[in-house]
């Protein structure tokens, strides 16, 4: 890698307003969406936020952007379309990659294209998007993965089934031999305990055994709204493989304070080679205090050994 390559990580943007129901879209699941937004989704979420923290990414030159699901909410077809000019206005599909959320997947939509509108920012052709894909961005080999399946109402669990699973096991395999970066991206958790049962990716643990065996050498989420770093270290225990760092991020629209989760977040990775190996410059950016300035709110150095 001859010069540093900075990627920009977002998730969870939950572009507003919710408008468009017809008679025809009213269901259980969407309804009682529809009352959660009101009640206090509504008030956190602002896709102003998302749009200052898209331009300090681009005033730090990110050389990509990478959105790892839940851009809109109840999955509606006028919220698609919404959706479709904020990718544009962030950039062309070959600056920005996606993959869905269970947001984005909402519940049963029949008569439109749904996240097959967003398909050039998967690497696909509208109507025929394929997942896992892979996306060569720079020095990175980006592996986009789908967990987003309809569930019932009260759950937002996922599931990548095995198909998708042993496909992506053979790109991260394949990719191994070749001088590239591989960087997963997924809505859910990847790894088992990170969320609740209603909420986790149902085989997480499938999953951990592809990335033992393969290898990565980054995985990056969202779905929980919060921040976070763990090393998957079970290959290196079995096989003496590099631990993999997985890495969540919060939403990078919230407005305000909701239970627990942050203020709007993003995280950037520099990418660059050090004397035994990759190294990747991992800062969390975003409002420290509502309304505040975007900041600096921590930074970490990962070691990654030849």
């Amino acid at each position: 890698m001859q010069t540093p390559f900075t990627l920009a990580h977002f998730s969870d943007v939950h572009l507003s307003p919710v408008v468009g129901f017809g008679p025809r879209h009213w269901n259980a699941k969407r309804t009682l969406g529809f009352l959660n937004w009101q009640r206090a989704r509504k008030r956190v979420h602002h896709k102003s936020v998302a749009d200052r923290l898209l331009a300090d990414a681009m005033a730090l030159r990110a050389d990509h952007v990478a959105i790892t699901g839940d851009l809109i909410n109840l999955g509606l077809p006028s919220e698609y379309e919404a959706a479709l000019a904020w990718l544009q206005s962030v950039g062309p599909p070959d600056s920005v990659t996606v993959v869905p959320g269970n947001h984005d997947v909402y519940t049963h939509l029949a008569g439109h294209a749904g996240i097959a509108r967003w398909a050039a920012y998967m690497g696909s052709e509208e109507q025929s998007l394929a997942f896992p894909f892979v996306r060569r961005v720079g020095p990175l080999a980006l592996i986009g993965l789908n967990s987003a399946i309809e569930t019932p109402p009260f759950v937002a669990a996922g599931r990548l089934g095995a198909h998708q699973i042993e496909v992506a096991g053979e790109m991260l395999e394949r990719l191994a031999e070749e001088d590239v970066i591989r960087v997963v991206l997924i809505h859910h958790p990847p790894l088992p305990g990170l969320a609740s049962r209603r909420r986790a990716l149902a085989d997480a643990a499938q999953f951990t055994r592809v990335l033992e065996r393969a290898g990565a050498e980054l995985v990056l989420y969202g779905h929980n709204h919060r921040e976070r770093l763990n090393w998957h270290v079970e290959a290196e225990r079995r096989t003496g493989a590099p631990p993999i760092p997985v890495i969540g991020v919060p939403s990078a629209s919230a407005a305000s304070y909701h239970r627990d989760e942050p203020l709007g977040r993003y995280n950037i990775f520099t990418f660059f080679e050090g004397d035994e190996g990759l190294r990747i410059r991992y800062s969390v950016r975003g409002l420290e205090t509502p309304g505040g300035d975007i900041v600096k709110l921590s930074e970490t150095i990962l070691e990654m050994p030849a």
